[in-house]
């Protein structure tokens, strides 16, 4: 019964890598990117309701003092998805999820920085390989480098910046006593009032108006799919299996997802050179996750 709860990691991964999918159809539909983020969490507070109020009623209550860091938490994920955003529109899906994965790597060196933590050389040499295998992937070793946007790439290394902090932040809360559904619930409530000034409500009414039903439909399921519910699924997968097997196979699934969505969809089809960095990224990161089980 064990090994069936494996297949949760490997589906929250593969929902984390079908967001460029949304995210691409939504922008090219006339939604700009704050409207965007207003959308995916202002709809994704409704299935993480269901998911606490199934799970335990409890997890609503939060302290004052607690209030800080979920603010932390609420920035790092809209300036993560602000980056991921921009870069998921502008290189193949699977260079930005590759490049959001190496977060492992940024919670290493700032944790070394900050809280003095060591590093070992297996670390150095997961830590290599996974940058090799992103510079193999970006094409600059090939003629197809100046296809891809030098500001997709820097997008896509502040989303990583930006989830690596948000992990210590969120550890840091967990520690506190808070469960990552209070973390999650309350940080996209703060984020959703945020940004209403900075929401184009006309955007959103021409968007619906296309076809009412089947844009409400595909906007709950970017909300769900995409954000809500791999949290949710990767949260249940840790009653029942190791954090670290959890994070693995999830490091692996979500840019696996991301490179074949770009392929079908898009026809983003890497070069046999990319194709090797992308191989080598995932597993530098597998089994940097081994070490240090951590996730995005």
């Amino acid at each position: 019964m064990k090994k069936l709860y494996l297949i949760l990691p490997i589906l929250a991964g593969f929902m984390f890598g079908s967001s460029g999918v949304f995210v691409r159809t939504i922008t090219q539909n006339g939604i700009d990117s704050t409207t965007l983020l207003f959308l995916r969490f202002s709809i994704a507070i409704i299935p993480l309701l269901i998911a606490i109020f199934l799970t335990d009623k409890e997890l609503f209550k939060i302290k004052l003092n607690d209030i800080p860091l979920i603010l932390v938490c609420a920035m790092c994920i809209v300036g993560l998805n602000l980056c991921y955003n921009e870069s998921m529109n502008t290189v193949p899906l699977s260079l930005a999820a590759v490049l959001l994965s190496l977060a492992p790597i940024y919670v290493l060196i700032i944790a070394y920085f900050l809280f003095k933590e060591k590093i070992t050389s297996k670390k150095i040499i997961c830590m290599v390989l996974a940058i090799f295998g992103c510079i193999l992937m970006t094409g600059v070793l090939e003629s197809n480098i100046e296809s891809i946007p030098l500001l997709g790439i820097l997008s896509g290394i502040g989303a990583g910046l930006f989830w690596a902090v948000y992990l210590m932040a969120s550890k840091k809360s967990i520690e506190n006593g808070n469960h990552t559904f209070t973390i999650l619930i309350y940080s996209i409530i703060f984020i959703s009032i945020a940004l209403i000034p900075f929401t184009n409500f006309s955007q959103i009414n021409n968007f619906i108006s296309i076809n009412p039903t089947l844009v409400a439909i595909f906007l709950f399921l970017h909300s769900t799919f995409s954000f809500a519910l791999p949290y949710i699924l990767s949260t249940l997968s840790l009653k029942y299996i190791d954090s670290g097997i959890s994070s693995i196979f999830m490091s692996g699934a979500e840019p696996l997802a991301a490179l074949i969505f770009g392929l079908l969809i898009y026809s983003e089809v890497p070069s046999l050179l990319m194709f090797f960095g992308f191989i080598l990224t995932i597993i530098a990161m597998i089994l940097l996750s081994k070490k240090e089980d951590a996730h995005n």
